[in-house]
């Protein structure tokens, strides 16, 4: 079981169950077990204690299954309950209904308690368990109902919704339609006493949880009796009356009106709305509770409550127990003010209902009544929440029209005085003023107000026209003094010279309205709540009373309202129209011309254009001879003008009055109208007659005749090549009258109309020549800066005619518009000089005109279309134009963009890409002339890495000194660009049509193998240009890098090996790549099928000769043996005995035979003593190949080698060596590169064997071979081998020269290593001395490191790697030849010595420091330099960094005393502490291992490492190098880092310490400590132990009776922080002494530059001194000096004490004086 925080057992993710562990009992044993207890029956078994309350009578009859889970339910655990229920339900729906049956008894007490469990997803799946448990059961539910039901109802009632909708699912299940009131009936008693309990003898609670549940249960209960009484059958409800009288009699239930809960007051009024509705009796006999209860409730505006209270409201139909003047009407009237509080939307539909069931005691005295009513409800509209929002404001509005109505309707009797005042309020003091606010109120204008009042305007009318006689003349009065007075209103804003423009646009939109009620948005009136129905009859009498049928209006509905049709609405209208031509005309008025223009929209009709034309004075001269339409006249008098005044900004207003004329003009007098204004007026009018002309089917029909004419056609026409003139330094197309202008020519271009142009198709071709004509003109421009804007505008008509017109490009001026546009964006901005934003813009013209192109179903890429040009031109520049990176990357993506915009609109089977392909592929012969044309310099670095077996025709110098151009080569453009669409046109395909995605391009097999051969090209000249390498990037950067990958399959692969044996070269490197793919296809290719031989031949052998079968290889060297081909047969033996291909004995022995007969018949075909400038590549080539063989007999054969054999191999090998040293002059060639690279190979396959040769191998070599091996050969070879690196940097003085021979360096290099230390020692190099050098060393070892050590900064890794490792080797020897280092006293400093170490390397040593801190001068310590690899820098950085490993192992081989001197000299040039700060730019922030895997991530550093320095290793080891000079100092010389690390700054200082604390400390502390335990220096009298874990070291000296242990124990921060010496047991020694001799220890731990093992050493030898009789130096108070380890020596010559000299100096200098510290006598 288990606490709840106790760790689980991992991979448990469930939590500890007794229940779960009864399941597992049960399983085993077949029932649960029993339980000691007390039980009366007979059973044999012992009893248990039952689980929980009720379950006592569980018995056998219970499946065990549900035994258990009826368990679980009674645990405290909330996901254990949970899981109990649904496991419940699950085995409900699975069982048996016998075993379900089983549980019945037991279920009712367990639902009754879980179902109103405080977790709601317990009582949800309790609800879905009881569903599936009625599925299964059925009527065997019914003995158990009457304790269920009760609980069931209050579940239905549930306030969490998932949980009741689950009870009501189950419900439904068990009963239909028809049952569920007959079983309602059959237990209502027992719900009732459920929900009584709940409601009368519950009490609230403390606890939040007990509370949230109480309140819970409160609020289901009180939804329950509503529920229960809206479901029980109408015969019961007598007897329901008498049972809830007990339920409502007490004041507890009437306390829940008033409750603090609103979910508990709303179901409150719920519940007495059914009692209203179901049991009127009982809400009778209650009335006195009950009305105070409802109607003094009113102003909880709760969202919970509002609405059930409202509900209640109107059902309550006693008032007179309460007092409404003083408890219900001052709270409404407050509601109403403030608009609802935010409830509008359910409180104001209830208004009217409200109004109709007050009682006349409450409405008197009416008129107040009313004023009070109305004024509070339109108050209601300003309130700050109905006027942030346009819903409750429209219903504010709704209900206020809907009261209105309904009140003008009660009080319509003519001969009442008292209503004819109300109607007369209703509308002069309510609806009027109402009006008037919305004037200015845009939210009312955009509300229902306007309609609603104009819907009541037309029931008025109605009435006044069919009602009886005293009602008609009442509803003729009302709507003549509506109108009467709206026109006052109407006057008093428009008559007014600074009439607000708001107002008068709320005037416009109110008659608009009205004239045109259908074309309301009703989005405001088709939602509400309540629907309120009129039950009076249009034509009746009386409302409510007799008269025809009752007519309803649903104020829900949508019923299209008429317009209302009395003169008084057209008097209004023109009265309107008079008064703003006056003020347009006398005053100018421009907000009463916008005015003029919105009524015409809405009455444009004959009798206002008279009226108008009425007003004018003098229209009946100006009539003569003009139109009679008066509209016409209009039109020409007064808009015209007002249209040509120039200084009118906004013509918007007057283009519509323009169209509200003309809709009473016939089509002719449209045309000269429109004609008319085209010729008179500027381009902008003419934009937007446009633009309002397109606006609807019926105006652009009016207007197509003059859309179509000549007028207009001109007019655009002369407007365009107005706008395209070039005009040079100005930018005249950026004005606003051009912008009109464009934006006028793009609309004529974009609109068509029923699939035709909207102006003339000859003035259409026209515009666009116009356009074209422009563009060509951009493309021949020197500087096309004044250009852009017009250039900008170009691409704004051409992308929207393009876009917006089928079949546009079938124009031939459209498709030559289109190739144009595809040039400008396919050049870069040195050709166009077009910004970044306008290629942007013509690139998407360029993909909408495509688009539109090849949507139509008939195009084909004919000659002279523009597929067809646009590919010839691109493939005239790709083969002509000198194209870098940048203007391949436009023009690649120019193209992408047409081709995946192909693959976009058309069918896979579409033949359009095809053809387009084809067209911009070369042709076989155009492949082979552009392969030719690519650079040789791809054959080196194959060549020299022994993958390419060629010939060069002519190799000279210069061929292989010219560096390749800065443009790319047009084979390389050609791929780039051709892989890429490719690649874009399949995953075009892809995205679309999830198929195979392979695109039926034409002759993809070229285009991959021709990639696949230009990435190959790449590949082997990269490390030549950067142009290369950029190139390559963009490959990778295109996915194009491994070539076609979802291209290739095996068809294309097919052509690469048949490429290779007809061609060769290249083509077989390129096979190499994709062998492991194209194994199972070599079986087509036969041995014979490569005989004869020929040089491509050869060069697909060697690719495929790995792969072959070991009876292929065995022919082909049987038909090689007999051949007469030397050289072919040469290289086939040689890759297949490479291979590993068995031969038979006598094979390798006959081929060396026949060597050495050439020796002697042929000598010329092993140059010996040759000149090798003049031996052709053939020549050279066989000469490699003897080579190779030789060194493959050397490691595979060289037991079978006689005396003869390994005279003639060794004898060669010298020769070859020798003609490779004489010929330096000639490794500007390859093949000359490649022999001295051969020779020095084979010299290291020589070393190798001689150094590691198995035992039994020796002794089957000639017994005198080693001896002349070491004797004889290595001294010629290392002769021959040390000077030939310093003459090749003679003889090639610039490293990035493309004749640099860096792989001759590295393959003499790695022969290089082999070197013996005896060699280097006594090596013949020529003597080089420099000039003021002071040295202790010997002749061969001087020169040796002057002429290597200038040779560590050489721009060439393979060199500067040999060099350290040849002086690795001598650097132990060399602190022997400084002895004791008795000549390191210098005259001004005798008393600090200091002794440099190797004057060669400390030289080179201080150049690297000057460029290395100008190299790292702008970066802070822990900021890591990136060094680019075969830079300056990075040469200069590892020469320094690997000159310092020479220094420290140096330094690491010197003894303690001279280890003291040489740390001297390197404190005081200050060497070491730049070389910190330099490491600390170096070295990586997190020093983790590459190549880790995830397991071990992290666990790998630079620091756990090894460092491997191959000669012919990558440029990538800078930061590892780094890490291990680090680990080297502070192993060496950690005394000097501490130091140095306490000096610095407080930043430096902490990042240094992180660093070292968490990457270095721990490797050195465990190195330091493992020394301790390997070590095995012995001392005399002390014994050393270490401890591990603990950092520690333990020394115990003991001498005689004398017994000391000291515990030295290393910092965190090992070796920045000092070491701390510690007491451990003393025998035998006094404090004073003890506690000096703890102190030198310290000292000399902290202070010496060495290992815990040296420091012991030396404090053992400074005590041994002690007790040797030797006094203590009495300043420092030792034998021995902590720094110089030196005795002490200079003696006072009055007390005759001695001093260590470096103690007297700083004595002498902190005290000023020259006495002696002891005596104060004169020293001297």
């Amino acid at each position: 079981m288990g606490g709840k925080n106790k760790q689980r057992t991992k991979g448990n993710v469930r939590p500890s169950s007794s229940g779960r562990a009864a399941e597992v009992l049960t399983r085993e044993g077949g029932a649960i077990p029993g339980f000691v207890g007390f039980d009366t029956t007979l059973s044999s078994e012992l009893s248990y204690v039952p689980a929980f309350h009720g379950a006592e009578e569980l018995d056998t009859l219970v499946d065990a299954d549900f035994r258990l889970v009826l368990r679980k339910l009674s645990k405290r655990d909330v996901v254990t309950r949970l899981k109990a229920v649904q496991d419940f339900g699950s085995m409900c729906q699975e069982r048996g209904a016998e075993d379900v049956k089983g549980v019945l008894p037991y279920w009712p007490r367990i639902y009754c308690k879980i179902s109103v469990d405080h977790d709601r997803r317990i009582r949800e799946a309790t609800q879905l368990a009881l569903e599936q448990l009625v599925l299964k059961v059925h009527r065997s539910l019914a003995p158990f109902l009457k304790s269920l039901m009760g609980h069931w109802i209050l579940s239905q009632c549930d306030t969490y919704t998932p949980a009741a909708s689950a009870a009501r699912r189950a419900f439904q299940a068990a009963f239909s339609a028809a049952k569920q009131p007959e079983a309602l009936s059959f237990c209502k008693d027992e719900i009732l006493n459920v929900l009584q309990d709940i409601l009368l003898k519950d009490t609230d609670r403390d606890e939040d949880e007990r509370e949230a549940k109480y309140l819970r249960m409160l609020t289901s209960s009180l939804l329950g009796v509503k529920r229960l009484l809206s479901l029980l059958p109408q015969n019961d409800m007598a007897a329901m009356e008498h049972r809830l009288a007990h339920l409502v009699n007490p004041a507890k239930f009437w306390k829940y009106s008033r409750h603090k809960a609103p979910q508990v007051r709303g179901a409150f009024f719920e519940m007495l709305c059914a009692v209203c509705e179901l049991t009127p009796s009982l809400a009778q006999s209650e009335a006195p509770r009950l009305c105070p209860a409802v109607l003094l409730s009113v102003d909880d505006t709760d969202p919970l409550v509002l609405p059930a209270v409202w509900e209640s409201v109107l059902h309550v139909d006693c008032w007179t127990h309460v007092n409404p003047k003083k408890g219900f009407l001052p709270k409404l009237w407050s509601l109403l003010k403030e608009g609802g509080k935010g409830m509008a939307k359910a409180l104001h539909p209830n208004l009217m209902p409200l109004l109709s069931k007050l009682p006349q005691q409450v409405t008197d005295p009416a008129l107040e009544f009313h004023t009070t009513f109305f004024t509070s409800l339109i108050h209601g509209i300003s309130s700050e929440r109905a006027a942030n929002s346009p819903s409750e404001s429209a219903v504010i509005v709704t209900a206020t029209v809907e009261c209105l109505r309904f009140c003008i309707l009660c009080h319509s009797a003519q001969e009442e005085e008292d209503q004819c005042k109300i109607r007369t309020m209703l509308i002069s003091q309510q609806l009027l003023p109402l009006l008037e606010k919305a004037f200015e109120n845009p939210t009312l204008q955009n509300g229902p107000l306007f309609l609603l009042v104009t819907e009541m305007l037309v029931s008025w009318e109605k009435r006044a026209s069919g009602e009886s006689k005293g009602h008609r003349d009442v509803f003729q009065g009302l709507v003549a003094d509506f109108w009467e007075e709206l026109g006052i209103v109407f006057t008093r804003h428009a008559d007014s010279e600074e009439a607000s423009p708001q107002a008068l646009e709320g005037i416009a939109a109110l008659l608009q309205v009205m004239r045109y009620p259908e074309r309301v948005n009703r989005r405001h009136t088709l939602k509400k709540s309540v629907k309120i129905s009129f039950s009076e009859s249009e034509d009746g009498d009386k409302p409510g009373t007799e008269g025809g049928e009752a007519v309803k209006t649903e104020l829900t509905s949508a019923n299209v309202c008429s317009s209302p049709q009395t003169r008084h609405f057209e008097e209004a209208v023109c009265q309107l129209v008079q008064l703003c031509l006056v003020h347009v005309n006398e005053r100018s008025s421009e907000r009463h011309l916008v005015f003029l223009s919105l009524l015409l929209q809405s009455f444009h009709t004959t009798n206002i254009f008279t009226v108008i034309e009425l007003d004018d004075e003098g229209s009946e001269q100006r009539a003569e001879g003009r139109a009679n339409n008066p509209a016409v006249r209009f039109l020409l008098d007064r808009v015209v003008p007002w249209l040509a005044d120039k200084e009118r900004t906004d013509t918007e207003h007057l283009v519509e009055m323009v169209f509200s004329s003309l809709s009473c003009c016939s089509r002719q007098e449209t045309t000269r109208i429109l004609d008319h204004i085209t010729m008179e007026l500027h381009c902008g009018i003419t934009l937007q007659i446009i633009q309002r002309a397109c606006a609807d089917q019926d105006t652009l029909a009016s207007c197509r005749e003059w859309l179509k004419g000549s007028v207009l056609g001109e007019h655009l026409l002369a407007l365009t090549q107005e706008l395209c003139k070039v005009r040079p330094g100005c930018s005249s197309s950026a004005s606003s009258s051009s912008r009109h202008s464009w934006t006028l020519i793009s609309l004529v271009l974009s609109q068509h109309h029923n699939n035709e142009p909207l102006i003339g198709a000859a003035y259409l071709e026209k515009i666009l020549e116009n356009l074209h004509a422009t563009l060509s003109e951009t493309k021949s421009l020197s500087d096309a800066g004044n250009m852009e804007p017009l250039v900008s505008f170009i691409c704004d008509v051409a992308s929207t005619f393009f876009s917006s017109v089928q079949n546009c490009l079938l124009l031939p001026s459209a498709e030559e518009l289109l190739f144009t546009v595809f040039q400008l964006i396919a050049q870069d901005q040195t050709h166009t000089y077009l910004s970044d934003s306008l290629l942007d813009k013509l690139g998407k013209v360029c993909v909408a005109g495509v688009q539109s192109l090849v949507q139509h179903s008939e195009y084909e890429v004919a000659q002279g279309g523009f597929l067809h040009s646009a590919a010839i031109w691109v493939q005239s520049r790709l083969l002509t134009a000198s194209l870098d990176i940048k203007s391949l990357w436009y023009l690649v993506l120019a193209v992408q963009s047409v081709v995946e915009t192909i693959t976009s609109v058309c069918d896979q089977d579409s033949a359009i890409l095809s053809h387009f392909f084809t067209h911009l592929m070369p042709n076989v012969n155009g492949w082979a002339k552009l392969r030719q044309a690519l650079a040789s310099h791809w054959v080196k670095t194959p060549l020299l890495a022994s993958r390419y077996r060629g010939v060069c025709e002519t190799s000279r110098e210069d061929m292989w000194k010219l560096k390749m151009a800065k443009v790319l080569p047009a084979h390389l453009c050609i791929c780039a660009l051709l892989g890429k669409v490719s690649r874009a046109a399949s995953l075009s395909n892809c995205n679309q049509k999830n198929d195979k995605c392979q695109p039926q391009l034409p002759n993809l097999m070229h285009t991959v193998a021709e990639l696949l051969y230009a990435l190959q090209w790449c590949k082997e000249v990269e490390h030549a240009p950067t142009l290369v390498s950029t190139y390559r990037g963009l490959l990778t950067e295109w996915e194009l890098s491994g070539g076609l990958h979802d291209l290739r399959h095996k068809m294309i692969f097919y052509n690469l090996p048949h490429r290779s044996v007809e061609l060769g070269g290249l083509w077989s490197l390129t096979l190499e790549n994709y062998i492991p793919g194209l194994k199972c296809m070599f079986a087509l290719f036969s041995c014979l099928s490569l005989w004869p031989m020929s040089p491509s031949k050869l060069s697909t052998l060697q690719v495929l000769c790995p792969i072959m079968t070991q009876e292929e290889r065995q022919s082909l060297v049987a038909l090689a043996t007999h051949n007469a081909y030397v050289y072919g047969n040469v290289v086939v033996l040689l890759c297949c005995l490479q291979a590993d291909t068995q031969v038979e004995d006598e094979v390798v022995p006959a081929i060396l035979s026949t060597m050495m007969e050439w020796r002697t018949h042929k000598e010329d075909w092993f140059l010996f003593g040759s000149d090798l400038s003049k031996a052709t590549t053939q020549q050279l080539n066989l000469t490699v190949e003897l080579m190779r063989f030789l060194s493959w007999l050397v490691t595979r054969c060289p037991t079978i080698l006689g005396n003869s054999q390994w005279d003639f191999l060794l004898c060669a090998m010298l020769a070859w060596l020798e003609v490779a040293s004489e010929n330096v002059s000639s490794l500007w060639n390859p093949w000359v590169q490649l022999l001295a690279c051969e020779s020095a190979a084979l010299v290291v396959n020589l070393s190798r064997f001689f150094a590691s040769a198995p035992p039994d191998v020796l002794e089957k070599l000639p017994s005198e071979l080693v001896a002349e091996w070491q004797d004889f050969f290595v001294d010629g070879i290392y002769n021959l081998l040390l000077p030939m690196p310093v003459n090749i940097t003679d003889a090639f003085r610039e490293p990035d020269d493309p004749v640099f021979p860096l792989a001759v360096l590295q393959s003499l290099g790695v022969a290089l290593t082999y070197a013996p230390v005896q060699q280097l020692n006594q090596n013949s190099l020529p003597a080089k001395f420099v000039a003021d050098q002071k040295t202790n060393l010997p002749q061969p070892l001087q020169t040796l490191l002057n002429t290597f050590c200038p040779l560590l900064v050489f721009k060439a890794r393979p060199l500067q790697v040999t060099v350290y490792h040849l002086l690795a080797k001598v650097m132990p020897q060399l602190p022997e030849c400084d002895g004791e280092g008795d000549g390191s006293k210098s005259e001004d400093d005798g008393d600090e010595p200091n002794l440099s170490p190797p004057a060669g390397l400390m030289a080179v040593l201080s150049a690297c420091e000057e460029l290395c801190d100008s190299i790292l001068a702008g970066l802070q310590v822990g900021e890591f330099a990136m060094v680019s690899p075969h830079s300056v820098e990075y040469s200069c950085i590892l020469g320094y960094l690997l000159a310092w490993k020479l220094l420290l192992t140096f330094f690491r081989s010197s003894p303690s005393h001279l280890r003291a001197h040489y740390a001297q000299y390197l404190k005081k040039t200050s060497s070491l502490s730049k070389l910190l700060l330099h490491l600390f730019k170096l070295m990586p922030e997190n020093p983790i291992f590459p190549g880790q895997s995830a397991e071990t991530r992290d666990s790998k550093t630079y620091f756990t490492e090894n460092l491997t320095l191959a000669v012919n290793g990558k440029n990538r080891e800078l930061p590892h190098l780094a890490c291990s000079v680090y680990y080297d100092t502070v192993q060496d010389l950690p005394a000097m880092v501490r130091l140095w690390w306490n000096s610095q700054e407080k930043r430096v200082s902490g990042t240094v310490e992180k660093f070292t604390t968490k990457y270095v400390s721990p490797v050195l502390s465990a190195q330091e400590i493992s020394s301790v335990h390997s070590s095995t220096q012995m001392f005399e009298s002390m014994t050393v132990k270490a401890r591990s874990a603990a950092r520690e070291v333990i020394a115990t000296y003991s001498v005689d009776e004398i017994f000391i242990e000291l515990v030295i124990q290393l910092p965190q921060s090992h070796p920045l922080g000092s070491v701390v010496v510690e007491s451990g047991r003393r025998v035998g020694v006094s404090v004073q002494q003890w506690r000096n001799w703890m102190l030198q220890l310290s000292t000399y731990l902290t202070h010496q530059n060495g290992s815990i093992m040296e420091g012991l050493a030396l404090w053992k030898n400074n005590v041994d001194k002690r007790f040797e009789g030797i006094e203590d130096c009495m300043i420092c108070f030792s034998v021995i000096h902590g720094s110089n380890y030196s005795l002490p020596k200079k003696a006072c010559r009055t007390c005759k004490k001695k001093f260590h000299s470096a103690c007297l100096y700083k004595w002498f200098t902190s005290s000023n004086k020259s006495t002696c510290p002891l005596c104060r006598e004169s020293f001297f």
